[in-house]
């Protein structure tokens, strides 16, 4: 079994939902939240909307029955009136027996008399009657007859012998009906604005999410090493701005990756360049026993072998600031020293290339805190690169001197120079501005990296054909340990 393909698949599967994934958090997390809260409103509202409603009714019924049980009493307390009569002439004379039924409950507790006429069926409900006749409140809202209904009990038993309670019932359907219309209204309201937040959320999302998934999509080419495609720049909100950075990355892994191809073309090159001669030389030493010859071959292979071993410290240097291992040790030093050193070293070999350097050596200069090899390393990097980069006949200029409390160093040769394009990009690793001169790329990068850590600066400034200057600064020692201080 392929577990690593497993694996992959695994760690591939959540790419793949992204985009689904981005619109169900959406619609969970805010749409969902959205229509729970609607919900609630609509709930709230249908409760407030009915409890106005029926609280406005039951007032209204209460009105009525109190004005009723206000001329029974008077009825009551008046010997000379027959109650029996004139209850029953005001419950059948009832002025709002159009709107609600009033009713006369017996002493048996069964409807004696009702404004309508009907007597209700036997053994219907009254809770109301019997919660008022318990001593509590006498109202009930409740189903009778497939009708929802209102009643209202008020107990009259203290007034006459036969009568318990009078009773007015209405009718709840026309204030239901009015109730629903607006539940409707509402409820078509909160539909409309879920509809509306989906539609618009659905399209603020699929603008999110299309995007995304062409950076997902076009990324992985990239991890794929294909950096010819581009991200389209649709929109200038922070979605442009993350395609515009990608571009723009893409453009320098692009370089990089260019850039390292070159590198890796002119170090092989630059290696096997001294490889055949040493192999060369010894196999011509072998077969040769002329002592001239032998010399000659040994002198060769020596010079060779320093040229391999330049070039693999180069490497190992660049190793070392990639991973963040590369160090200083750093002691007080004298700058023109090192940089004589330098200028000896490579006298020789300028005069065999017919160029000739100049170099204008101050009398003193204040002493520099750094470390001594790495600086010499920087100089002769420089040096050898205008001799390199310098034709036949060419002349080196370098001098030294103090400008405020940092020393300058310039290096200035009348060479092929470096154009405008490239100018900005020769500190940069692996780059190459003439692939006809030997060198592996890396060699600036090191130094700028170098004089950076001294706290000073490497600046090149050139023009193509005319020439190079390069100009290194460096912090005088007093100047470095107090910057190190604070």
């Amino acid at each position: 079994m392929d577990i690593s393909g497993m694996t992959n698949k695994r760690r591939r599967s959540p790419k793949k939902r992204a985009g689904s994934s981005i619109t169900r958090r959406w619609v969970i997390n805010n749409l969902g939240i959205i229509a729970l809260v609607l919900t609630v409103l609509d709930f709230a509202f249908i409760y407030i909307m009915q409890n106005y409603y029926y609280s406005a009714s039951q007032q209204y019924l209460n009105t009525k029955i109190s004005s009723v049980t206000g001329v029974l009493s008077r009825y009551a307390q008046d010997a000379d009136i027959n109650f029996s009569s004139e209850m029953r002439s005001t419950i059948e004379n009832f002025s709002d027996k159009d709107k609600m039924e009033l009713m006369a409950i017996n002493s048996r507790g069964r409807v004696a008399l009702t404004s309508s006429g009907f007597t209700p069926a036997e053994g219907a409900a009254m809770p109301d009657y019997e919660a008022v006749m318990d001593g509590g409140d006498g109202y009930w809202v409740g189903k009778q007859g497939g009708e929802t209904i209102m009643a209202v009990s008020v107990d009259i038993s203290d007034m006459n012998t036969e009568y318990n309670a009078i009773r007015v019932v209405a009718s709840l359907e026309q204030i239901q009906s009015t109730v629903n219309s607006y539940v409707w209204g509402v409820s078509a309201l909160c539909a409309g604005v879920l509809l509306l937040l989906l539609v618009t959320g659905l399209y603020f999302i699929r603008s999110i999410v299309r995007p995304i998934k062409q950076i997902n999509a076009t990324t992985k080419k990239y991890a794929k090493g294909d950096f010819s495609v581009r991200i389209q720049e649709n929109s200038s909100d922070e979605i442009g701005d993350l395609c515009v950075s990608i571009n723009q990355m893409a453009d320098e892994l692009s370089n990089t990756e260019n850039m390292k191809n070159e590198f890796i073309s002119s170090v092989s090159h630059e290696l096997r360049t001294p490889l055949t001669a040493i192999k060369g030389w010894a196999e011509t030493m072998c077969m040769e026993a002329d002592p001239d010859t032998v010399q000659r071959g040994v002198h060769v292979i020596v010079n060779e072998t320093e040229r391999l071993s330049e070039m693999v410290e180069e490497l190992l240097d660049f190793s070392r600031m990639q991973s963040g291992r590369f160090s200083l040790q750093c002691a007080t030093m004298d700058v023109l020293a090192e940089l004589g050193d330098a200028v000896l070293i490579y006298t020789e070999k300028a005069k065999r290339e017919n160029i000739r350097i100049i170099y204008q050596e101050p009398e003193m200069l204040p002493f520099v805190y750094g470390d001594k090899n790495r600086i010499r390393q920087v100089f002769i990097n420089v040096i050898d690169n205008a001799i390199k980069y310098s034709n036949s006949g060419s002349t080196i200029t370098i001098s030294a001197e103090e400008v405020g409390n940092m020393i300058q160093v310039t290096i200035t040769d009348n060479g092929v120079g470096i154009s405008e394009a490239d100018l900005p990009r020769v500190k940069t690793k692996f780059f190459k501005a003439n692939h006809t001169r030997r060198g592996s790329g890396i060699g600036l990068a090191v130094a700028d990296e170098i004089i950076t850590m001294h706290g000073g600066r490497l600046d090149i400034t050139s023009e193509l054909n005319v020439g190079t200057n390069v100009t290194i600064t460096l912090p005088v020692e007093s100047q470095r340990r107090s910057s190190a201080a604070t």
